[in-house]
C-alpha cells in the first residue's frame, strides 16, 4: 500500500490551489475550532461550532456533508462496479475520471485511491471488522467500499485525518444516505485510532503462521502467498524472496510505452516526459497524466504496454531458425501466427515486426469482441503485413497445420504475474482457476504445435509464475513429442534485452518478476520443432 502525494484532490468547495484535502476552503493548516474569529456564543451563552474555525469548510452542515468530492466519488464508483458488475477497474476508471472531468491532479489522487483501496482490501478488511460490531459480509457492499476508501486514505495516503473522514462521510452521505454515514463516521474514527503499523502490530500479535502474517501485512490472499512463494522456488529463486514479491505487487506499476518498430516514435513522449526504457529497444517509462494526449499514442502508432509483454514478444521474433529452416530465413517470406491475440497489445508489436522482416501476421482471437479490438491495435501497422482471424485456437492447428514459422500462444491464465496492474484480480480468483484453465492450456499449446512448421518455433507465454500453468504444461507437451525440444529461453530474453543479462532463465524457460525486474511476471518457454 504506497502512499501518494497528491493528497490535496478533493480540496473542497472551489478546488482551491494547495488546499489540504477534504475540503478546506479557507481554513488555517491543522485548525479544528477557534483560529480564527474568538468564539461565538449565542443568546443563550453556548458557543457555536459552526464556521470557518472548525477547519473543515465554511458551509452549513446540510451543504457540507451532503457534497461529494469528485475525486473520491470516481473511486467509490470504480469500487462498486468492481463488486457489483465484476468490471476491471483499468477499464473503468478512465472513463469515470473523463465524466467527471477531474484534472491532472485529481485524476492522480482518484487513481491512487481506487487501486489503493483494492489492492490493500484484505488488510483493511481485517482491520475494518475490529472497528465494526457486525460481520463485514453482513455491511451493505456500498458501505464497505465507502469504509476501504476511508480506510486508504486514513492509513496509506498523506491525507490529514480530519480531512479524510469529512469528506469520506460526505460522500457517503451524498450517495449513500445519511444513516449509513453516521455508521461510517463512526467506524472511521475508530480506523483513525492507529497508525497502519500499529494496526499491523495488533492484528499479527497472536499470529505465528508465516503465510498468514504475509497474507494479512501484504494484502494477499493466503493461497496466492503460498502460490507465489512455490512459484520461486520452481523457478530457482530463493522462497526468501516472497515478502519482496508480495511488495512489489502493492506498489504502483509505472506506465510502459512501446513505439512499434518501424511506425511509430517515441519523440513526442519523451518531449512529454517520458525517459527511455531501460531494458528494452524503443520503450518508455511515462511520466504520468492523460496518455491519451499524445497523437501518437491515439493514432496507436505508440501503445502503453508492459516491458514484460514487449521482452517475450521481441524474443519469439528473434529466434535464429538455422538452417533447419526453409532458405532465405532472414524473416522474408515467414509466416507468424498470434493464437491468442486479444486485446491486441503483442499483436500489434509482433504485426510491426513481421512487417520489418519481411513476415506476415495471422492475429486469431476466439472472442468477437476482442478480434475488434485486436484489429484496432494492429491499425496503425501497414495492412498488407497482418490480417486477423475470429476462430478457436483449438481447432487452427488441425484446420492449418505445419503453416506458420512462428507462433505466439499467450494462453489464458490466472494473471497471478499482473496483480500489481489488475488491483482486483487477487480476490476474485481461486485455486479452482488453476484448474480449470489447466486443460485449455494444455488444448491451445499442442494446438500452437500443430500449427508450427518443422523447423519452427512456438514461444508459449503466460503471465503467470505458477507451475501449473508454465513448467507443467509444457513438460506435458515435451512428454509426448519426441519432435520437440526447448530453447534457452533466458538467452533469447538477453539477447533482445538492453542489459544483456535479465538472469531470468531457469533449465531452458525464463521468468521474469516484478521485484527483479520491474516487469509483470511474464513466463516464457521457446519449443522447437525439428525439422
Amino acid at each position: 500500500m504506497s502512499e501518494s502525494g497528491t493528497s490535496g484532490s478533493g480540496r473542497g468547495r472551489g478546488h482551491q490551489p494547495g488546499g489540504q484535502g477534504g475540503g478546506q476552503s479557507g481554513s488555517q493548516p491543522g485548525g479544528q475550532g477557534g483560529a480564527r474569529g474568538g468564539s461565538r456564543r449565542n443568546a443563550q451563552g453556548r458557543e457555536r461550532n459552526r464556521g470557518p474555525q472548525r477547519g473543515f469548510t465554511e458551509s452549513a452542515p446540510s451543504q457540507r456533508t451532503r457534497r461529494a468530492d469528485p475525486a473520491r466519488l470516481v473511486a467509490f464508483e470504480v469500487l462498486r462496479a468492481v463488486e457489483a458488475e465484476d468490471a476491471y477497474a483499468n477499464l473503468v476508471l478512465p472513463a469515470r475520471i473523463r465524466h467527471h472531468g477531474l484534472d491532472k491532479r485529481d485524476a492522480g489522487f482518484a487513481t491512487e485511491l481506487s487501486y489503493g483501496a483494492l489492492r490493500g482490501q484484505g488488510t483493511y478488511d481485517a482491520i475494518l471488522a475490529r472497528c465494526v460490531d457486525r460481520p463485514l459480509d453482513q455491511l451493505d457492499p456500498a458501505i464497505l467500499d465507502a469504509l476501504r476508501i476511508g480506510a486508504h486514505q486514513l492509513l496509506a495516503m498523506r491525507v490529514p485525518a480530519h480531512a479524510a473522514l469529512d469528506q469520506t462521510v460526505g460522500l457517503a452521505r451524498a450517495v449513500i444516505g445519511a444513516g449509513p454515514s453516521a455508521l461510517i463516521n463512526a467506524v472511521l474514527r475508530k480506523v483513525s485510532a492507529r497508525t497502519l503499523d500499529e494496526w499491523l502490530d495488533l492484528l499479527l500479535s497472536t499470529e505465528t503462521d508465516p503465510t498468514t502474517i504475509a497474507s494479512i501485512r501484504y494484502a494477499h490472499p493466503e493461497w496466492i502467498v503460498r502460490a507465489l512463494r512455490q512459484s520461486l522456488v520452481a523457478h530457482g529463486r530463493p522462497a526468501a524472496e516472497i515478502d519482496e514479491l508480495l511488495e512489489a505487487d502493492n506498489a504502483a506499476p509505472v506506465v510502459n510505452l512501446v513505439a512499434l518498430p518501424g511506425v511509430g516514435s517515441l519523440d513526442e513522449a519523451l518531449e512529454g516526459g517520458a525517459t527511455p526504457g531501460e531494458l528494452v529497444e524503443g520503450s518508455a517509462l511515462s511520466s504520468g497524466g492523460d496518455l491519451g494526449r499524445l497523437a501518437s499514442v491515439r493514432d496507436g502508432s505508440t501503445r502503453v504496454q508492459d516491458v514484460g509483454s514487449q521482452l517475450v514478444a521481441r524474443a519469439m521474433a528473434a529466434v535464429d531458425l538455422g538452417a533447419e529452416a526453409a532458405p532465405g530465413r532472414d524473416g522474408a517470406g515467414e509466416r507468424w501466427l498470434d493464437l491468442c491475440a486479444g486485446p491486441g497489445g503483442k499483436a500489434a508489436l509482433l504485426g510491426a515486426l513481421a512487417r520489418q522482416r519481411g513476415a506476415h501476421l495471422l492475429a486469431n482471437e476466439f472472442a468477437p469482441h476482442r478480434a475488434k479490438l485486436v484489429r484496432q491495435a494492429l491499425s496503425a501497422v501497414p495492412r498488407d503485413a497482418w490480417e486477423v482471424r475470429t476462430g478457436d485456437g483449438r481447432d487452427l492447428g488441425s484446420e492449418q497445420p505445419e503453416s506458420f514459422d512462428r507462433v505466439l500462444v499467450d494462453v489464458p491464465c490466472t494473471g497471478l504475474g499482473a496483480l500489481r496492474r489488475r488491483p482486483e484480480s487477487r480476490w476474485r480468483r481461486t485455486p479452482k482457476d488453476l484448474v480449470d484453465l489447466g486443460p485449455l492450456q494444455r488444448q491451445l499449446l499442442n494446438s500452437a504445435i500443430d500449427a508450427v512448421k518443422p523447423g519452427g518455433v512456438v514461444a508459449y507465454v503466460t503471465c503467470s509464475p505458477h507451475p501449473a500453468e508454465t513448467t507443467a504444461v509444457v513438460s506435458d507437451a515435451l512428454r509426448k513429442r519426441e519432435d520437440l525440444e526447448l530453447l534457452d529461453a533466458g538467452a533469447a530474453l538477453d539477447s533482445v534485452s538492453l542489459t544483456g543479462h535479465l538472469e531470468a532463465g531457469h533449465e531452458l524457460t525464463a521468468q521474469l518478476w516484478p521485484h527483479v525486474h520491474h516487469t509483470d511476471a511474464m513466463f516464457l518457454a521457446l519449443i522447437h520443432k525439428k525439422a
